[in-house]
Parts: structure tokens; sequence; C-alpha cells
């Protein structure tokens, strides 16, 4: 067969030269420069404001997984809130141990003050805090001292200074002893194992009601008569609302329901579980093999029997299945339900975040990275066996 004539006016043109094709190309490149402005994406905040993020990662980087028991070293001067200033003033604390300088003990807040520090422990980490009148206590920064154990950083009186009589107060603390497993990675652990229950306990609860619904839910077993269909697009309806409703936003009424704790994260995912895996449940049910129903129906058996001996056996394996993969979901989905108090170990992250104990919120995340993992890998042999 022989070639058309580039010529003919019976040529097709390529798809690129399409008028159809243009308009549809125009229309995304719309959408996307739309969605480009609404979503205010600047790239170049990636760049430019990368180093505020670096410390909180490098400190998230450094879990608190061991420890040695702490010893410490406490020495504090006075300040006075008042107008006139008085240089080379010092507070000396622990008698002749150690002690402690300020390049002026009144002054106003906002003014500089040299802190120089002297025979503490030589090589040693610190922290500097400024105590108001109430006890209030505010880190100022961090030091180091020298090979002689003395120290100098420069300060600022804070706002947080109340009252007349302020104090400066200077803690070195090291480490002693052997290691051990530290205080963080217990609480981890105990939080880890409150949310693997709190999980269970809310998708057992989910099973329990979604298996039930799913028969109701189900268009091939209720649609035979009008009580059927109205009862089929109810409890179809009941389950898409339900699905629609954000665990977190349950978690917030459950809270204020049943108080702060695991009860309210159960009840929160247990909700939820139940319209996701009813709608799972349903969709088995719904491509099941009608053979065996219609022979146990033809030989007379009721409705119950039907379902006992006709459906069920059929779709038990890929219960199963979704029931462990929601068991996977509810683990993770419990970390953001703890953020607003549904238990776990999202609680206490929210705790540590807000505190800005970035090093104890590393643990939690690698305790929430580990258990994810293993779960996900040990839910797909299982799925797989059932399969």
């Amino acid at each position: 067969m022989k070639n058309r004539d580039r010529n003919s006016p019976h040529e097709v043109r390529p798809v690129y030269a399409r008028t159809k094709f243009v308009f549809i190309a125009l229309a995304v490149l719309a959408v996307y420069s739309y969605g480009w402005k609404v979503t205010e994406i600047n790239l170049g905040d990636l760049f430019r404001d990368f180093h505020l993020v670096k410390p909180l990662v490098k400190e998230l980087a450094q879990p608190d997984l061991f420890s040695r028991q702490k010893q410490s070293q406490t020495t504090e001067a006075e300040f006075f809130l008042a107008e006139e200033s008085i240089n080379g003033t010092a507070t000396t604390t622990h008698g002749a141990e150690t002690q402690l300088t300020l390049s002026q003990n009144s002054g106003e807040i906002g003014d500089r003050l040299a802190v120089t520090g002297l025979r503490l422990k030589p090589n040693s980490e610190g922290t500097l805090f400024w105590v108001n009148e109430i006890e209030q206590e505010f880190p100022l920064g961090k030091f180091k001292t020298d090979e002689t154990g003395n120290f100098q950083k420069d300060i600022t009186v804070p706002p947080s200074a109340r009252g007349n009589r302020q104090t400066v107060r200077a803690v070195v603390s090291w480490p002693e002893g052997p290691l051990q497993v530290s205080e963080t990675l217990r609480l981890t652990f105990e939080k880890m194992v409150e949310t693997l229950f709190l999980a269970l306990m809310a998708t057992t609860l989910a099973i329990l009601v979604a298996v039930p619904l799913s028969l109701l839910a189900s268009r091939n077993l209720m649609t035979g008569s009008l009580f059927g269909t109205v009862v089929y697009y109810t409890v179809r309806t009941t389950l898409n609302l339900l699905r629609s409703v954000e665990p977190l936003i349950m978690a917030i009424l459950f809270v204020v329901w049943v108080g702060i704790g695991p009860f309210a994260g159960v009840l929160a995912l247990g909700v939820h579980s139940i319209a996701a895996l009813g709608k799972l449940f349903s969709e088995q049910i719904e491509s099941i093999d009608t053979g065996p129903v219609e022979a146990i129906t033809a030989v007379g058996a009721r409705p119950f029997q039907v379902v006992l001996f006709g459906v069920l056996p059929q779709v038990v394996l890929p219960f199963l299945a979704l029931s462990f993969y929601r068991w996977d979901i509810n683990v993770r989905m419990s970390t953001i339900i703890g953020f607003v108090g549904g238990g776990g170990i999202g609680f206490l992250l929210q705790q540590w975040i807000n505190l800005l104990k970035y090093n104890e919120a590393g643990t939690a995340l690698l305790a929430i990275a580990v258990v994810v993992i293993t779960l996900d890998t040990l839910s797909a042999k299982i799925r797989e066996k059932i399969h």
C-alpha cells in the first residue's frame, strides 16, 4: 500500500496541532498557575530560611535514648531593678567554692550585663537562668567553662524581670556513672504500648459494628425489596457522612465528651474506622460469588442462614486482611489524635514540642517510625498469607 501524499487533504494532523489539545493544555496551565498562586509556593524560602530549621533538625536527630546520672553545681548573683547602677558588685554562693559576678547589680530591663563565673567544674557545659521575684525561671543561654572552671557571658535583662529583687543563676551539670535507659525512653515505651492498644481497641470496636452494618450496606443483599432498598441507602449515607469527618475532629468532640485520655482516642478512631471498614466490607460482599447464595436460598434457607453459610465463608479472609490493614492505619493516626488530647504517644510528643524539648521529641519520632515500619511489614506478610 502506497503512502499518502503529504499534500493530501485527508492527511491526519498530529495531536499537538489540534485545537482541542491546545485548549486543554491552556486550561491545565491556568489551573496549575492559579494553584501555585493560591498555595503561595515560594521555593526561595526553602533555601533562604533553611538556617532557622537546622538547630531543630539537629536536636531531633539526637534522640534521648540513654543517659547517666547527672551531678550539678549552682551559683547565683542578685540583681535589683533600679534606675542607678553599681559596677563590679558580686554575689557568692556555696561558700568560697564557686562565685558568680555581675558587671552591675542594679539596672533596668534591656540593660547589658557581663556575667563571670569562677571555680566551677572545668570543661563543663551549663545554663544561665534569670529568676524573677516570684521564682519564675527563664533560660538565658548556654555556656562552657574553661580548664580552670571559669566562664564569661554577656546577657540582657529580660522583659520577664518582675519585682525588685532578681537572681541570675548559673547551673553546671555533668553525667556520672554507667549508661542506663533514659527516663525519656521509658516514657516513650509506655506511651507507645498505649498507642498500640489504643489502635487495637478502636479497630476491634469497629469490626464488631462494621460487620453487621456492611451486610445492610450491600446492594446485592438489600435491594430486593423496597424496605431493604431504604435501609441500604440509609446505612450507605450514614457511613459516607461518618467517613467525611476527620478523626481529628472526632477526637476533639470526644475529648470534650469523655475527657482527655486514650478513651477519647479509642472512640474517635473507632467511629471513623466503623465507617471505613463498613464501606470496604460491603464492597467485598458485593463482589462475592452469587452461586452459593442462590443455592442456599433455593432450598428455603432464612436470610440469617443465607448470610451465615453463603456470604460470610466467602468474605472472612478479606475481612481479616482489611482489619489488619486498618489496625496499621489506626496506629499511625493515633499519633495525630494525641495532639488534641486523645492519649498515646502523640500526646507526649505534643507536650515535648511545646516545651521545645526536641531531643525528647526525636525519641518519640524514632519510636513511631520503628513501630510503623514493623507493623507495616507484619501486616503486609499477614495479608499475603491470607490471600
